[in-house]
């Protein structure tokens, strides 16, 4: 292992912020500057992530978040993940005509949950308005901002299609007529306008608090409801099926919907906690990733060797297998999570890992579950072939015919300030090419119900005021007890994969952060895709040639399908840590040079 390092890691005492993009990480550095708290910075960064990568994230998406506040003392998670409407049934769906929820347009759509979820956040743990926290993002919509080259090319891969069947996301992206072009300054005025108004209705009331109750209000059960609800009344767009078809939300699922705290899942791993959502999300298959892992010798394992990748693959595809067997809101399914963690349980699926990669998909058998193991094999058995190659999904070329089956991607953030209060958050959806722009807000909806099956009995099977089986998946980690860790990254069914070889790396080898996030990635796309069309590759995976053509070799030799990207092409993670002393440390990933820690 080398000890150069892309970037610094970066360190200081008065506060770090790490995001994918430097705009909102300088935002959010300022909100810190300004005397806000790690809370107040987070939904800064989040509000400037939406204008500056629209391409990944937007206000009609949504957000999970794993909070630390030194106040309470306590490691949270706010679910922003907004349920499927009430008329979100398999009955409607089968009637439109499809057997699999497309990637894009209105039926994919679920109730937006992330604006009441950073609400929910700057309301109960920050200390800064609606404006001071809206202020940033306001400014780089209505004045403009420097356009990505990634975003500038979707926009031209797209324009088409919009110009055909989406007027309103054309009218937005491509103002004039005229494609806009990478670097060049761009506006989105009526997004800008609708911030505006968000916050002139917050300032209609005294208080904080109330401030940020009316905010959102006016955003769930005022204008932006009423005027989405208007629309949606007779708005059918074409989308990924090759047919156009309306949406189920309405005025009430909006009306209904208000973002929430839970309890964390946690996994205790040598001196290490790790902290994430329920079942609900992804995230718990990090969780089981390591409890096999405990019973391999994975520590003492060459971090970029063939044994450790090899290893670490033949792990995941086991607790990714349970993922599809078992994981769904458990508000509606009963998720045995404590016998997926158990160490019986364990012990006896890290025996599966051998020396040669399996091509088969093999969840484990839990007692009484047999019936959904059946039927889930039964289902899947139909997907495999053509999986999503591409290291993330920010850019996916499909067919000229159906260009809107482009994937959106997804970004990350992470907080740490003075106090020790911790964010670590992963927005997402409402991507520009999921859905099209709403007349006059400046937005577009999101396309989350395109993980649910149309299956009946399955925990994620559709069903009406279901959460959807989200890929985000945001992390904190205590260290003998102490909230020290938080990290993440954008990649849809890939986050969790990145992360396990980001943590286990930098808890097993000494490394800093820097030197953690720059080691050469990989993933497995064995596993069903939780995205449009939900296909897998049995036994295929990826990875960065820097790893080596030894490692490569040896890994084919093992009956690995691998397919070798660029030196810098796999994943976007970014992390940050608070020491026991009061140091902080943040780092960002060099890869598509966009991600940056800031601190001081």
């Amino acid at each position: 292992m080398t000890n150069f390092t892309t970037r610094p890691e970066i360190t200081g005492t008065f506060g770090v912020v790490t995001s994918t993009h430097w705009i909102p990480t300088a935002v959010g550095m300022a909100i810190l500057e300004k005397g806000g708290n790690a809370f107040d910075a987070a939904v800064a960064t989040a509000m400037a992530l939406i204008v500056v990568e629209p391409h990944l994230n937007g206000l009609g998406g949504d957000m999970p978040a794993v909070i630390y506040c030194a106040k309470t003392g306590k490691v949270q998670v706010i679910c922003a993940q907004g349920p499927t409407p009430a008329g979100a049934t398999i009955a409607h769906y089968r009637a439109e005509g499809i057997d699999i929820i497309p990637g894009d347009g209105l039926l994919a759509t679920v109730i937006p949950g992330a604006f009441d979820g950073w609400m929910l956040m700057l309301r109960d743990y920050g200390t800064m308005t609606v404006r001071e926290v809206l202020d940033p993002a306001i400014g780089y919509a209505r004045d403009g901002h420097p356009l990505l080259p990634r975003v500038a090319n979707q926009i031209a891969d797209i324009a088409d299609f919009m110009q055909a069947e989406w007027p309103t996301s054309y009218e937005t992206w491509v103002p004039n007529g005229e494609l806009p072009k990478a670097g060049a300054l761009f506006r989105n005025p009526d997004l800008a306008r609708t911030w505006t108004r968000l916050v002139e209705a917050s300032e209609q009331v005294s208080g904080r608090e109330a401030q940020i109750d009316a905010a959102r209000d006016a955003f769930y059960r005022g204008f932006v409801a009423e005027e989405m609800a208007e629309w949606l009344k007779t708005a059918e767009v074409m989308d990924a099926s090759g047919a156009k078809h309306k949406a189920v939300l309405s005025a009430a699922d909006m009306a209904g919907y208000a973002a929430h705290v839970e309890e964390p899942l946690t996994y205790d791993y040598g001196d290490w906690t790790l902290c994430k959502q329920g079942p609900w999300g992804q995230g718990p298959v990090f969780a089981q990733t390591l409890a096999l892992l405990k019973h391999t010798n994975i520590a003492q394992m060459d971090p970029v060797g063939e044994e450790f990748v090899h290893t670490v693959i033949e792990a995941m595809k086991l607790a990714f297998a349970d993922r599809e067997v078992y994981y769904g809101d458990p508000d509606f399914a009963t998720v045995p999570m404590d016998h997926l963690l158990s160490e019986d349980y364990n012990r006896d699926r890290a025996r599966l890992i051998g020396p040669h990669a399996s091509l088969d998909l093999r969840p484990g058998t839990v007692p009484g579950y047999e019936d959904q193991v059946a039927r889930t094999m039964t289902l899947l058995a139909g997907q495999t072939g053509g999986a999503v190659y591409e290291p993330t999904m920010a850019h996916l070329a499909n067919a000229a015919d159906k260009p809107t089956e482009k994937r959106g991607d997804t970004c990350h953030l992470d907080v740490i300030d003075r106090w020790g209060n911790m964010v670590a958050a992963t927005p997402s959806g409402g991507w520009l090419q999921s859905s099209p722009i709403i007349p006059g807000l400046g937005f577009c909806l999101n396309s989350r119900a395109q993980m649910f099956w149309l299956q009946e009995g399955l925990p994620t099977s559709l069903a009406p005021g279901k959460r959807p089986r989200t890929t985000l998946t945001p992390s904190i980690a205590l260290l003998n007890g102490t909230p020290t860790l938080a990290f993440g990254t954008p990649g849809g069914d890939q986050q969790d994969q990145w992360q396990i070889s980001f943590f286990l790396r930098y808890v097993h080898h000494a490394l800093n952060l820097q030197q953690a996030v720059d080691m050469p990635l990989f993933h497995s796309s064995h596993f069903p895709a939780s995205f449009h069309p939900r296909t897998m590759d049995p036994g295929v995976m990826m990875i960065e040639d820097r790893i080596g053509t030894e490692v490569v070799e040896g890994l084919r030799a093992r009956g690995h399908k691998v397919v070798v990207t660029g030196p810098w092409d796999i994943g976007r993670l970014t992390a940050a840590r608070r020491d026991a002393d009061g140091l902080l440390r943040a780092a960002a990933t060099p890869r598509l040079m966009q991600a940056y820690a800031a601190g001081r």
